[in-house]
């Protein structure tokens, strides 16, 4: 957490040079490829912070409940009204025999 607080002070600071229109002396780095190097380095830096910590609370929504088996018992309701599994050996024999998706596939002529 401290690295990402660095470096979002470290950018903020640059865009406050920047508006100020003044720049101290002693600010300038006069290795100007070394600088935009190290910038987009901690730019790109925080981008996987980010993801990392992005990834990191999904897996905990994720594993929160992992008793919880309502998914199941809304997919069997689903199959008791009435609504077609599209993974029976029959649906799939049928989309596998269609002339016209084997057409718009470009796999017949």
């Amino acid at each position: 957490m401290e690295l990402f607080k660095k470096l979002s002070e470290k950018l903020s600071t640059k865009n406050k040079k920047a508006c100020n229109g003044m720049i101290k002396p002693i600010d300038v780095d006069f290795d100007t490829s070394k600088n935009e190097f190290l910038d987009n380095l901690s730019k790109k830096a925080i981008k996987l912070y980010e993801k990392q910590h992005d990834i990191k609370k999904f897996t905990q929504l994720v594993i929160s409940d992992q008793e919880n088996n309502s998914h199941n018992q809304l997919v069997n309701d689903l199959f008791r009204k009435g609504i077609i599994d599209p993974l029976e050996d029959e649906k799939l024999e049928q989309l596998a025999d269609n002339s016209r998706f084997l057409r718009d596939l470009g796999l017949l002529d």
